[in-house]
């Protein structure tokens, strides 16, 4: 919501500005649909050449991803606290019942239980392969961790490739719209027999193309690069919470203080209270 806020603040404070100020709109809007086929032709050319098939799906995925918000919010947190501390609960009582539920978590009540978490590949991978790996006494808790660190690292960096390719179109956009600006001016000069208000018209449409260049950088690209990179970011806390829950496990700890390090992993304005978590654990301790 407060993003479509932004991009109409933006445009009416912009040209609601300049028409205050007595500019004319129409020399825009005659040059507007040549030099954006140059600046956003040559911009959406060089992302197509700059990136893979992968990320060019992402960032446009990213767009209204970045509109949208996070994906993961408080009880989301909590309902993943949960289904960890279900199945930490089934691998110390009886672990042939466990590897029923990782082997096939599409079959299993527990993570049945969960629908959001498990349209996720990433965390259904997360746990069940760890999980799996303990369950053949790849259990050194030193050893998981480093592991899990690497495996989340490296979707932190995939996560990323979205955002940057966007802040680099933002960071080309300028010297594009210099481009555009430049081959406006050639056609100024190669008429310069005419008259002064001709001229004028004329130099005011190639100057449009630098306009254009700053304004789609500055006022739209690069900040859907920042605001998709911070809602990345938050997402991919989600998996440090899986981690420290787990990793937690593997020192034996007891499982409601495996689940408390994980709440305290997440970040603060999507944490769940420690009321809150205790309250549904202790509904699943009733329900079992």
């Amino acid at each position: 919501m407060f993003g479509m806020i932004g991009i109409v603040l933006t445009f009416a404070m912009v040209f609601g500005g300049y028409i205050l100020a007595g500019g004319k709109l129409e020399v825009i809007l005659h040059s507007l649909p040549f030099e954006l086929m140059m600046i956003g032709g040559a911009a959406i050319g060089s992302f197509l050449l700059s990136n893979e098939t992968a990320v060019i799906k992402q960032a446009l995925s990213g767009i209204g991803r970045s509109l949208k918000g996070p994906r993961w919010h408080e009880s989301d947190l909590q309902d993943v606290l949960c289904l960890l501390f279900q199945l930490l609960r089934v691998a110390r009582s009886n672990p042939v019942e466990l590897e029923q539920h990782i082997e096939n978590p599409e079959e299993s009540a527990i993570f049945q239980a969960y629908p959001k978490i498990m349209a996720d590949e990433h965390a259904i991978g997360l746990i069940t392969d760890t999980l799996r790996s303990t369950s053949l006494n790849y259990d050194d808790p030193y050893q998981v961790e480093e592991m899990l660190s690497q495996r989340i690292g490296l979707m932190n960096e995939e996560a990323m490739h979205a955002p940057h390719a966007l802040q680099n179109m933002a960071d080309a956009l300028p010297a594009l719209g210099i481009v555009a600006a430049v081959l406006g001016v050639i056609k100024t000069m190669s008429a310069i027999d005419q008259p002064p208000e001709v001229l004028g018209k004329m130099i005011g449409g190639a100057l449009v193309g630098t306009f254009l260049g700053v304004f789609l950088a500055y006022a739209l690209v690069a900040p859907f690069a920042q605001r998709l990179s911070a809602v990345m970011k938050q997402d991919q806390a989600f998996y440090d919470v899986i981690k420290s829950v787990l990793v937690a496990g593997l020192h034996q700890h007891a499982t409601n203080l495996c689940v408390e390090v994980g709440r305290q992993a997440a970040p603060d304005h999507v944490r769940p209270t420690f009321g809150k978590l205790e309250d549904a654990l202790r509904e699943l301790k009733r329900a079992s």
